[in-house]
């Protein structure tokens, strides 16, 4: 299947003052498949390693960062000759050796000519434990589940695709119901690489569902075996609260839904494991749409997602006939899943701050805001056909944005100061092409 960071990791591989690159990205998103394939794509050969497995590695790296040791020690456990610029060194599952990832400075500050790219389950926990790691001495990027532009190249309909990025919206709405029924099967299959293989492969739903259930098993597993024992408990209680957080009108994350008195001192080292794991995303509320937006960001006020709506849609054991029904997939747990969806397409977007205003009294929320080029942009999100943006209409004359964007399964229009842009363009037009 494609994944748009290959682009992204082509740039880094030209780039005069590249960096080790880290791939940071939650268990199952497809990390080692896009570090080997890039690889295959694109050197002669790659040196690949795994931490664990490779036992005999930790010590040598524990012992010292001696660059030319260090080559000599993945050249023997790859088998591979490492050649400046034609040999792709990766090292997976580098979280379990906490030296390895401190050796990428001293690769950066002396063994530039190396190609190195890194990843690991749990890194990002790893990561924000690691204190020697030195800021600026290597590159990152983040990968998520298939967005539905993945998605669309993965079961094979490009000419779709293509017709979203031409805009050309008067054969774009003659295709709607086509669209919206990629847009169903994404609902339900969501993003997970394997996920998505299966139910190319095999066309079951039932088998998709299972698949999903056995990644959410092995979430829970990592719980018990990396989380610190204490909070164990109190990961467990957030993690299954998801769906019902969600499902409510207002989607703030209530600490009283846990259990009767939870505070937020107990579960903020649990909902900060979980964010580091990347399995879920904290979408934080701002109480003024001004730049940047994290100076006016609430941190006492958010929302938790999941990071894949096939994920959350098994969560919440969504049926398999709601596929079948006319729109009621899109309205489910009160239009969560398609508030998921959404954010899952931001998501993809690299290095895009996403966040949520509401007003004091909760009189008036909009879904997201974005901070793109300079500009606050919101973002209301609304399930099937619904056009009534009243929260909309409150911030516009609040704060006159410009320009807003509604994303509804109602038909692209502009307006003078409002674009209704369908749930299946959403993510795959880019933002700047709406000359917002």
């Amino acid at each position: 299947m494609q994944r748009e960071l290959l682009q992204n990791l082509i740039n880094w591989k030209n780039k005069d003052d590249r960096k080790p690159l880290i791939i940071r990205g939650a268990r199952q998103v497809g990390k080692t498949w896009l570090m080997k394939e890039f690889g295959k794509s694109h050197y002669k050969h790659i040196a690949y390693v795994n931490f664990e497995t490779a036992l005999s590695l930790h010590g040598i790296f524990e012992s010292g960062f001696e660059t030319d040791k260090l080559i000599m020690a993945l050249k023997i456990e790859s088998g591979t000759d490492i050649i400046p610029g034609e040999t792709l060194i990766v090292l997976d599952e580098i979280q379990e050796c906490e030296a390895a990832i401190t050796s990428l400075k001293y690769f950066q500050e002396n063994a530039n000519q190396y190609h190195i790219v890194a990843a690991g389950s749990l890194l990002g926990v790893a990561l924000h434990k690691n204190r020697s790691f030195p800021v600026g001495k290597v590159d990152f990027l983040d990968l998520h589940p298939l967005n539905f532009s993945e998605f669309l190249m993965a079961v094979n309909e490009p000419q779709l695709l293509e017709l979203l990025h031409n805009k050309n919206w008067d054969l774009i709405t003659g295709f709607k119901t086509k669209y919206i029924d990629l847009l169903k099967q994404y609902y339900y299959v969501g993003g997970m690489p394997e996920a998505v293989l299966t139910f190319i492969n095999q066309k079951d739903f039932k088998k998709v569902r299972e698949k999903q259930l056995n990644i959410l098993s092995a979430y829970e597993q990592d719980f018990s075996k990396h989380a610190p024992h204490e909070i164990v408990p109190r990961i467990r209680l957030v993690w299954q609260s998801l769906p019902s957080q969600l499902a409510k009108e207002n989607r703030k994350f209530i600490y009283g839904n846990l259990k009767k008195g939870a505070r937020a001192r107990e579960f903020e080292l649990a909902i900060e494991w979980l964010t580091d794991a990347g399995i879920v995303h904290n979408v934080s509320r701002c109480n003024k749409p001004g730049l940047p937006l994290i100076a006016y960001e609430v941190l006492s006020d958010f929302k938790l997602y999941l990071l894949d709506v096939g994920l959350l849609a098994a969560m919440g054991n969504l049926d398999i006939q709601t596929l079948i029904a006319d729109q009621s997939l899109f309205e489910e747990f009160k239009g969560a899943i398609t508030e998921q969806y959404v954010l899952q397409q931001l998501k993809s977007i690299d290095q895009l701050p996403v966040y949520y205003w509401s007003a004091e009294k909760a009189t008036a929320e909009i879904d997201f805001l974005i901070q793109y080029q300079n500009k606050i942009i919101p973002i209301e999100v609304k399930a099937a056909e619904n056009l009534k943006a009243k929260s909309l209409k409150t911030y516009h004359q609040k704060f006159n944005p410009g320009i807003s964007i509604r994303t509804s399964l109602s038909d692209y229009r502009k307006e003078d100061w409002l674009v209704n842009l369908p749930l299946y363009a959403f993510g795959i037009i880019k933002i700047k092409s709406l000359n917002l």
